[in-house]
This record gives structure tokens, C-alpha cells and sequence, in this order.
């Protein structure tokens, strides 16, 4: 659907998704940790949901520009990472599993608005297109970024909220073990884009999802 337009328009219908997707995925973790006992990212002034708060040049603009690009199909980022203090917890490892889960459920409630964005475009119907088309483009876009990023970070690869995940469900020794693959989770992460093996693992889930949530959109 988005092969027909220039760069510079996929530019502007992805540009807010993305900046959204990514920040409000932060200020989750930021605002669950609060509700948990650690005030470190409030303190900070981090959370808002003002972007230039959160954006990170290498994952907020430079890789998912280049996804763009290059069209890959394939378009992710990562924003700042809100600080979390777990000492702050009461159950460290398990809390701490919550406020990474918070992240994805909060990309899959963004999925949702942008399905409804979408549908409001499409009630317009074929007689306005000028306005139901921006809607109906960033709806898709906000549907794709967002299920992108509540996938990916569901893997559980140091330091995706997936191994957060894993940790707290892990015996100690084991979690303290697993933890300490974090040096090497870029690496495999870029390692794992180059060769198309994430790709290939999102690949199906994320067309079975975004079916679902095309046709809540009425697409």
C-alpha cells in the first residue's frame, strides 16, 4: 500500500508513528517502575511524552530513516532508555518483569488507536479523499511500527524487554547467567537484521496481527 508514494510522503506518514511508538513505549516503563516505587524517571523529567525527551540519533532517526529508505518493509528504533532503579522494588527481579512487559502492551494499545485512526478514514469514504487518505496511511503505519516494536522487543534478547521477562521468571542463578549475554545484544540484534533471520521470525506473526487489525480498521 505504501509503494505508491514518493519518499517524502512515506516520510510524512511515518514520521508520527514512529516518534510516537517509540516514546510512549518508554514513558510506560517510566510510569509502571513509578507506580512500583521507583520515582528515577519522573525525577529526570522523562515522563512526558515529549519526543525530544526521549529520541536517541542512532535509533529514532538515523536506523529507522534508513528502513525507510532503503524499503525494507521492515521498520523499527528504540528510543533513550527511561532509567529504572530495581533496588527500588519490592520484588526486584519479578517487578521489573512488569515494567518491561508495560513497554509491548502499550505498542499493542497504540495498534489499536491507529486501527481506529484508520477507520475514521475510511468512513470518509471515496468522496474525500484528501482528508481520509492521511488517515487512512498513518493508520497503517502506526499499526505496522507498533506491532514491529511489541514483537521485537518481546524476543528475549538482552536487553529487549523479552529477556526482562524471561529474568523474572528464571531461578536467580540462572536469570543472574542469562543477564549477562546484555554486552553482546546489540550485536546480535544488528547480526540477526543483516541476515533477515528477524525477518523471518516477525515475519508471520506480525501478517497474521496486522490482518486482525486491518480488518478493525476496515480495510
Amino acid at each position: 500500500m505504501m509503494n505508491e508514494l514518493t519518499l517524502i510522503q512515506r516520510i510524512v506518514v511515518w514520521i508520527l508513528p514512529v516518534i510516537f511508538a517509540i516514546t510512549v513505549h518508554e514513558v510506560a516503563h517510566g510510569w509502571i517502575a513509578k507506580k512500583y516505587g521507583d520515582n528515577t524517571a519522573s525525577m529526570l523529567g522523562r515522563l512526558t511524552l515529549n519526543p525530544l525527551k526521549h529520541v536517541d540519533l542512532v535509533g529514532t532517526i538515523i536506523l529507522p530513516g534508513l528502513l525507510l529508505i532503503t524499503g525494507t518493509g521492515f521498520i523499527f528504533g528504540w528510543a533513550k532508555p527511561v532509567p529504572v532503579d530495581p533496588r527500588y522494588f519490592k520484588k526486584p527481579r519479578q517487578d521489573m518483569a512488569v515494567v518491561a512487559l508495560a513497554g509491548p502492551v502499550s505498542n499493542l494499545l497504540m495498534a489499536i488507536g491507529w486501527a481506529l485512526v484508520a477507520r475514521i478514514g475510511v468512513t470518509f469514504g471515496s468522496g474525500n479523499e484528501s482528508i481520509a487518505m492521511p488517515l487512512i496511511y498513518s493508520g497503517v503505519a502506526g499499526i505496522s511500527i507498533n506491532l514491529i516494536l511489541m514483537l521485537l522487543n518481546m524476543l528475549p534478547i538482552p536487553p529487549l524487554d523479552g529477556s526482562r521477562i524471561l529474568s523474572g521468571m528464571l531461578p536467580s542463578y540462572w536469570a543472574w547467567q542469562f543477564n549477562k549475554l546484555e554486552r553482546f545484544g546489540f550485536v546480535i540484534l544488528m547480526a540477526m537484521l543483516y541476515f533477515n533471520v528477524l525477518g523471518v521470525l516477525l515475519g508471520y506473526p506480525k501478517y497474521i496481527l496486522e490482518q486482525w487489525f486491518f480488518t478493525l480498521a476496515g480495510l
